[in-house]
C-alpha cells in the first residue's frame, strides 16, 4: 500500500518522472546558500549526470502545486545495492518537512522493488541535519566512505 507523505504544511509530496513539462522547474531547484558545500548549487546538475552517465535516475519532487526539489536513484549491480543521491529541496522551501517526505517516498518506491535488499546513501560527516535525518529512518553507518563521505544503509524489502 503506498503511503502519502506530506510536509509540515499539509501538501502531499509526490516523486514524479522528469518530463518535457517539469524539467526545467527541477533543473533550477537552487539549496539553501550554506547547504551549498554539501550539493550542487542547481538540480540541474543532477538532471545532467542521470541523463548523461546512465547510472542514476533522476526524480522531481512537487509539494503540492510546486516543483520544490530533486533527488535521484541508482542501482549497484556489483554488490546488489540501491542508492539515494542528489537530494536537493529548494532554499524557500527548507525547514517544512519537504526533505523527510522526500525521503520518505524515495525510500517506499525504492524498497517496493523486488529486487531492493539494501538502501544505501552517503553524506558529509559536517552534515548534521542530513545525519539526524538520515538516523531518524534508520539508516546505518557502514564503516564505508564514497568521497569522503560516510556511507550509511538501510535494509530493504
Amino acid at each position: 500500500m503506498t503511503q502519502q507523505f506530506t510536509d509540515r504544511q499539509g501538501r502531499a509530496v509526490v516523486l514524479e518522472e522528469i518530463t518535457e513539462d517539469n524539467w526545467r522547474d527541477v533543473a533550477d531547484v537552487a539549496p539553501a546558500d550554506e547547504q551549498r558545500r554539501y550539493v550542487a548549487a542547481l538540480a540541474a546538475r543532477y538532471l545532467l549526470l542521470s541523463q548523461r552517465g546512465e547510472v542514476w535516475t533522476s526524480l522531481g519532487v512537487r509539494a503540492g502545486d510546486d516543483v520544490v526539489g530533486h533527488v535521484m536513484w541508482a542501482y549497484d549491480d556489483e554488490d546488489g545495492t540501491h542508492w539515494i543521491g542528489g537530494m536537493v529541496v529548494s532554499a524557500a522551501e527548507q525547514g517544512k518537512g519537504v526533505g523527510r517526505a522526500t525521503l520518505g517516498a524515495v525510500i517506499e518506491r525504492l524498497s517496493a522493488l523486488p529486487e531492493c535488499r539494501e538502501i544505501r546513501l552517503s553524506y558529509h560527516p559536517d552534515n548534521t541535519s542530513a545525519s539526524r535525518l538520515y538516523t531518524s529512518f534508520g539508516f546505518q553507518p557502514t564503516g564505508d566512505f564514497e568521497d569522503q563521505e560516510i556511507v550509511v544503509a538501510l535494509p530493504g524489502s
